[in-house]
């Protein structure tokens, strides 16, 4: 290590950096890209967003005095340089994997992390809380929030942004603007008038001149428009927006000049309000592979970096690849078919649609909540919206999916992807709770595929109703069973795989094949219940009367979820019956491997049956 990086070997905290000389902060910041590609490779994890924001991220741990100054990461993609400035540099190469750090910052893993956080948009809103907090204690102690120009899309964050300038609280807010969509190129002209603007001699003059003027009103309006229309003119259109909305708008600078982003901060840690600092970074800086393909190196497995090539190991179709091509087909027949995506186009298998059908697609940016009711006008309008959407962010918009959708009872198809364990993501992404927040409103017909091919017919059961759908399928390859010509099922009808005795195992959705292992091994009855609402009752009284115990297996936090809709079945028809509710338990699951989080849950066919041998005993 020592021999390999020489100045971040020295660095185990912010303050063995904060002893550095400014001149060595570049080599360091070199070091640092560097030891971050080699970890990431060996480990797999996200890197082109940590590449991105190296130099910032010296940066802002050596000009602000953190843990006592804080420091907010919105996401946390970005934050693995973070993490090896600060004690966990030797834990690193353990990253989203079981017992190793979290993926994301993580309060219980350190004290320099003080938003635990794994979706986007939330910085700014945590940090104005902890900001004016900070007001009240009264010790000069800073808050600063950096956020992506992917999440100052949601709407939450332009909330907080608000909120922020009414309140003039002393916070800063960076932008991470990495070349996605936000502003024209930086140069040499801006970061030297940045640095201008920031300085100590242009804020003198500016806040004496607002005390002056502050008694003439006509002139200190001039004033202040001839203000705010130079920096537009002079740096970028959205430069006015951020003053309109109360905050010192600075910038766009270089992300990757480590001097002008050093001298910003000093200039900037002193200023009284809220404050908003525009960077200009590269995604997957210094990599030329993740520079050239950033969406590709977004998260990477295990690679070589030498060849710079990212592994092919993928055989069988994963369930987002044939919701993908569910799509395409529909879409060749229906033109009246939209696929809708809160920005994550690669992750719910949309690229094929995108580019085939650019007409029926549509990427809302990072705004689930806009993403539902966009399709409730367009159900409104005689479209067939299909909203394509993880689990776990399906939970930013439930508010939209009860008063936009099913309270109109509109078509709206939603297609949940990442349902269940979802694996290194951990806490924040699994997706354990739509079951049960979906379950309890009226007019939702919800879906439970057992695998790929019934996944296809649920599809296109939720195309050909008129009432909001939702169709639910987990993270990771599909079971590579044989795709059957689509047709209609029928809604809330499930189907007995096998004949037993004593036990029936009542599964929903694809944890189907490790029932069907513990089934044929035990001779238990087997039923794939296909739908949970509505729930197949007449099959849930016939296995009722026929067995000593019913077992009821889904992907699914147990309370509020499929177990419990079968119970509250058999209470309604007062029958009073033995029942074992087997799912996702009552805890946050962390991450690790998918197979390694059932072990750990009992979910696995060895789990499974020894919970029912338990039971039995």
């Amino acid at each position: 290590m020592q021999k390999s990086y020489p100045l971040l070997s020295q660095i185990n905290s912010p303050e063995d950096l904060r002893l550095l000389n400014k001149d060595q902060l570049q080599p360091l910041a070199d070091e640092l890209r560097a030891y971050l590609l080699e970890c990431v490779s060996q480990s797999s994890g996200h890197l082109a967003s940590g590449l991105g924001v190296v130099e910032l991220t010296v940066a802002l741990h050596y000009v602000y005095q953190t843990p006592f100054d804080q420091l907010i990461w919105d996401v946390g993609h970005q934050a693995y340089p973070h993490k090896i400035l600060t004690g966990r540099r030797d834990q690193i190469k353990t990253i989203r994997q079981k017992d190793g750090i979290h993926p994301f910052p993580w309060r219980e893993e350190s004290v320099y992390d003080v938003l635990s956080v794994g979706h986007s948009s939330t910085s700014i809103s945590a940090g104005l809380g902890i900001a004016v907090a900070a007001e009240k204690e009264n010790v000069g102690r800073k808050t600063v929030c950096v956020i992506g120009d992917g999440a100052i899309t949601a709407g939450m964050a332009f909330e907080a942004l608000n909120h922020a300038g009414a309140l003039h609280t002393d916070m800063l807010v960076i932008l991470n603007d990495n070349e996605m969509s936000i502003s024209e190129n930086v140069g040499a002209l801006n970061n030297h008038l940045a640095r201008i603007f920031s300085g100590s001699l242009y804020t003198t003059m500016r806040d004496g001149s607002k005390k002056i003027l502050d008694k003439v009103p006509t002139i200190k309006n001039f004033m202040k428009k001839s203000e705010e229309h130079m920096k537009g003119v002079i740096f970028s259109p959205e430069s006015t927006l951020f003053e309109e909305l109360g905050f010192n708008y600075i910038g766009p600078i270089d992300g990757h000049n480590i001097d002008d982003l050093v001298k910003t901060l000093e200039n900037m840690r002193d200023l009284k309000g809220p404050q908003f600092l525009h960077i200009r970074t590269k995604k997957g800086k210094g990599y030329q592979p993740a520079e050239n393909d950033p969406i590709g190196f977004h998260g990477v497995p295990k690679f070589d970096p030498e060849s710079g090539k990212l592994p092919k190991t993928k055989t069988i179709p994963t369930y987002s690849d044939i919701f993908g091509n569910w799509l395409c087909e529909i879409a060749i027949q229906d033109p009246k078919l939209i696929g809708i995506t809160p920005a994550m186009r690669e992750g719910s298998g949309m690229v094929e649609f995108s580019k085939r059908f650019p007409e029926q697609y549509f990427d809302v940016a990072i705004a689930e909540q806009h993403a539902v009711t966009f399709a409730t006008g367009l159900a409104i309008a005689g479209f067939k919206p299909v909203v394509a959407i993880y689990s776990s962010f399906l939970q930013r918009a439930y508010d939209q999916l009860i008063h936009d959708v099913a309270i109109q009872n509109l078509p709206v198809i939603f297609a949940i992807d990442r349902a269940g364990i979802v694996g290194a993501d951990g806490q924040t992404h699994q997706g354990a709770f739509d079951l049960s927040f979906m379950r309890c409103i009226p007019n939702m017909t919800i879906m439970t595929p057992s695998d790929e091919n019934e996944m296809r017919q649920m599809l296109f059961t939720a195309y050909s109703m008129n009432t909001p759908t939702a169709v639910r399928y987990p993270r990771g390859n599909a079971q590579g069973v044989e795709l059957q010509p689509m047709q209609v099922l029928e809604v809330g009808k499930g189907r007995l795989i096998r004949k037993g005795k004593k036990v029936a195992i009542l599964n929903f959705g694809t944890m189907l094949h490790e029932a069907q292992i513990v089934a044929e091994r035990n001779n238990y009855t087997l039923a794939d219940m296909r739908f949970v609402k509505p729930i197949d009752g007449e099959l849930i009284k016939q296995l009722a009367d026929s067995h000593d115990l019913l077992v009821t297996l889904e992907e699914n936090a147990i309370q509020g979820g499929a177990g419990s809709a079968v119970n509250e079945y058999l209470q309604s028809i007062n029958k009073i019956k033995p029942l074992a509710m087997l799912g996702i338990p009552d805890h946050f699951i962390p991450q690790a491997t998918q197979p390694e989080a059932y072990a750990e849950i009992g979910l696995n066919a060895e789990g499974i049956e020894q919970k029912i041998l338990a039971l039995l005993h």
